[in-house]
């Protein structure tokens, strides 16, 4: 795919010179004549709704800059009294970047589970993927730094006990948390260093993404059947084909994204947050954002506090060590029905952890999982729920996976693209047999 002829001719004297000299528009224009499978479907646009995000998210950021006080005593007020009510359109900004970490991750969720599911991840394609974990892992940290920046009492708290797992690593975990807090507690220095980090690390993140599309761009885009492209009739040109499903994808995102900024601003929030930061306060109950629960989950479901650390890095290394843990050659879960199901299992459990990480380590009385009859539980039942869905968590990558590879038999997998998506008698053209229907 990589080695696709040029079609881009320079129309002008000064594109000429150009060309030769930075070939930018060169490369613009092959960009969109590249030959991309022709049976891509709608969940292959969310690389263009990343990229959508990503800006939003870069954009709204340095405007917030501009207007944030990098201090304990004005951070709270720069944010929710500064920016909110004396800068123009401050409350539509910041809706925008406060949501919008949300819908990125969304999008960034559904575009992993998209990559396993049809064996994204897969030869020849494993640096596409180690680029997109990266990605991912940068994300996190972002997110984290960027969701202590409002300085509320779960931001600061959060700080505190994230920041204070670093601790639990012998010999380097002293200095190490001492370095992140930059003193001997979660203060102004911490606050500093987080808004500095966090104002960093989406150019990172624009970096990296410029390789993963470039890692993207020699193998070429995977497909729902996972075959390679054998053809000229295997491909489509990017423009126009997908690029109106891009934007109609992200059109239909937007919807999404404005129902949050204009109409629930707060819905994907802590109301705890709403208050000033207070050290000698702590909340009833500390949890970080929505999208790292599942982690947070993992973490506190093994007792030992250096072992929920490194189950909770055990958890994104397992994501790096994929590619070499699959041994199947079919790449889409189309054709191996049984790893399908385990994939769904899987996606329940990820479920499971995101909602033991939500809740309070205190136990309380649940309506509604057996129709009016209610159901009393405690820590212990969360905390074995929580170790359950983290062992079929680990379970998943390291033995179901590997195994599968060597025994399940795969159902038939087409010859080529052209099969699968123009086995019609209408898509065929004129002086060529019907291909027969395929199972997937």
């Amino acid at each position: 795919m990589s080695d696709h002829p040029s079609t881009y001719q320079p129309g002008s004297a000064i594109e000429r010179w150009l060309d030769t000299r930075l070939p930018i528009v060169r490369f613009g224009a092959d960009l969109m004549t590249f030959p991309t499978p022709r049976n891509l479907n709608y969940w292959y646009t969310f690389g263009g709704i990343l990229a959508f995000c990503l800006g939003v998210q870069i954009v709204t950021g340095i405007v917030l800059a501009m207007h944030y006080d990098a201090s304990g005593a004005g951070a709270f007020l720069s944010v929710n009294r500064g920016i909110m009510r004396d800068v123009n359109y401050g409350w539509l900004i910041r809706g925008l970047h406060a949501n919008g970490a949300s819908m990125f991750f969304i999008a960034v969720y559904l575009h992993i589970l998209r990559g396993l599911y049809y064996g994204s991840y897969k030869a020849p394609r494993e640096v596409l993927w180690l680029l997109g974990c990266v990605i991912y892992v940068l994300m996190m940290a972002t997110a984290f730094m960027g969701y202590v920046l409002p300085w509320g009492q779960m931001s600061f708290w959060g700080a505190k006990v994230i920041t204070s797992l670093f601790g639990a690593f012998p010999v380097i975990g002293k200095p190490l948390t001492a370095l992140l807090w930059g003193g001997f507690a979660v203060d102004d220095p911490t606050l500093n260093r987080f808004f500095s980090l966090h104002y960093l690390l989406p150019f990172v993140i624009a970096a990296v993404v410029g390789l993963h599309i470039w890692a993207l761009h020699v193998p070429g885009n995977n497909n729902p059947v996972g075959i390679e492209v054998k053809s000229k009739a295997d491909t489509l040109p990017f423009h126009p084909y997908y690029t109106v499903k891009d934007l109609f994808a992200i059109s239909v995102f937007m919807i999404l994204f404005a129902v949050f900024v204009f109409f629930m601003p707060e819905a994907l929030g802590k109301v705890d947050n709403q208050v000033m930061a207070d050290p000698l306060k702590t909340p009833a109950h500390i949890v970080p954002e929505w999208y790292l629960l599942p982690f947070y989950a993992i973490l506190r479901a093994i007792p030992d506090k250096l072992l929920g650390v490194l189950g909770l890095a055990g958890a994104l290394g397992v994501l790096f060590a994929l590619p070499w843990l699959d041994f199947s050659k079919v790449k889409s879960m189309r054709y191996r029905p049984t790893y399908r199901t385990f994939f769904f299992v899987w996606i329940v459990a990820c479920a499971a952890l995101g909602w033991c990480g939500s809740q309070e380590p205190d136990g309380q009385i649940i309506k509604g999982f057996a129709g009016p009859i209610f159901i009393d539980y405690d820590i212990n039942s969360v905390t074995w729920l929580s170790r359950i869905a983290s062992l079929y968590y680990f379970a998943y990558f390291l033995v179901i996976t590997p195994l599968l590879g060597l025994i399940e038999t795969p159902l038939p997998v087409p010859d080529s693209l052209f099969t699968p998506v123009l086995s019609h008698p209408a898509g065929v053209p004129v002086g060529a047999a019907a291909a027969p229907e395929t199972k997937g």
